[in-house]
């Protein structure tokens, strides 16, 4: 398993457009991958989840990946994140 915190620095926090995107990645990965925001988990392959989690600019967030690909995983997610800025 590993973990990760990161700070969002999108103007738009996570809008529809990244989230799509951020979806669309994690589910290239095996491994189960889950974003907390405000205390709220959600598998990071759910559109509905993640968009649940009204994610603002500056939200600090934690990553979670397990499984048999999860620091690549978590490495692609993370770069996503950061290419939204």
């Amino acid at each position: 398993m590993v973990l990760k915190t990161i700070q969002l620095k999108s103007n738009a926090g996570l809008d529809s457009r990244a989230i799509n995107q951020l979806v669309q990645v994690s589910s290239q990965f095996e491994s189960d991958i889950y974003l907390t925001y405000n205390g709220h988990k959600v598998n990071c392959k759910s559109i509905m989840g993640v968009l649940s989690l009204a994610i603002p600019n500056n939200a600090e967030i934690n990553l979670e990946a397990s499984g048999s690909d999860d620091r690549e995983a978590l490495k692609k997610i993370i770069e996503t994140i950061e290419s939204f800025s």
